[in-house]
């Protein structure tokens, strides 16, 4: 088994890898994966990264499943540069304050742009469990995380809350909505995510609906995409 403090070190030498963090069980085996990146490559190619360099430089096979990547704006603690001087006073001008995720992902939409779904984590331990999920918008992500109850049913709801909390990092009016259902469902000889939201409009309350069929990667990933049809539904006619 590989000492999993030589890994750490190594994932850090990765360009974005400010961090990385290995959880593992009583025997050693790797359960959780933590990674804080900068910005700059997707969350997903982080993954492959650290999924590559585990494997080729400590025969560390890592399911892409366990790692969660977050990412931070690139700062480095270090002060601002100053701006040139537009207003004529022979003076630097002031550097405009960092603006919201959320309003840096609506000023960088593109026209007909829709958030996607990056990532999906699902932990259980014991009669408990976790949820995070990881959305992206453009050049902007943000992850969403929900906690709860172990049973099956019980982890789809977690899924979705996931998924709405990632969103409103995103999207403004996602603020307005809250998970109603989450739901796996055989039809014929397909098993379907559906989800519903209810969204608040003054002074109304409406129901959105959506739906993904359940692929390879499994009823989480189904259940977060189909939270996302269901706000991509509505929420932009909101902003």
């Amino acid at each position: 088994m590989p000492d999993l403090a030589v890994v750490e070190r190594e994932l850090c030498r990765i360009p974005e890898v400010r961090a990385a963090r290995i959880v593992a069980d009583d025997e050693g085996n790797p359960v959780e994966v933590h990674v804080l990146a900068a910005p700059g490559k997707t969350p997903k190619q982080v993954v492959r990264d650290v999924q590559s360099v585990a494997l080729a430089a400590n025969g560390l096979d890592l399911d892409h499943r366990i790692v969660s990547v977050v990412q931070l704006d690139d700062t480095n603690g270090t002060a601002p540069v100053p701006a040139a001087d537009q207003d004529g006073d022979g003076l630097p001008d002031q550097p405009a304050p960092d603006r919201p995720l959320r309003e840096r992902a609506s000023a960088d939409r593109q026209p007909g742009e829709r958030t996607v779904l990056e990532t999906v984590l699902v932990r259980r331990r014991g009669v408990r469990a976790s949820a995070e999920v990881v959305l992206r918008l453009g050049t902007a992500s943000a992850s969403g995380e929900a906690e709860g109850s172990a049973a099956s049913v019980a982890t789809h709801r977690l899924v979705a809350d996931a998924t709405l909390d990632a969103l409103r990092g995103l999207e403004p009016a996602a603020g307005r909505a809250a998970v109603e259902t989450a739901v796996v469902v055989h039809l014929g000889d397909r098993d379907v995510a559906l989800a519903t939201l209810v969204l608040l409009v003054p002074p109304n309350e409406e129901v959105v609906c959506g739906a993904a069929p359940v692929r390879a990667a499994g009823p989480d990933e189904a259940l977060a995409r189909a939270v996302l049809d269901a706000a991509n539904r509505r929420l932009p006619a909101l902003r």
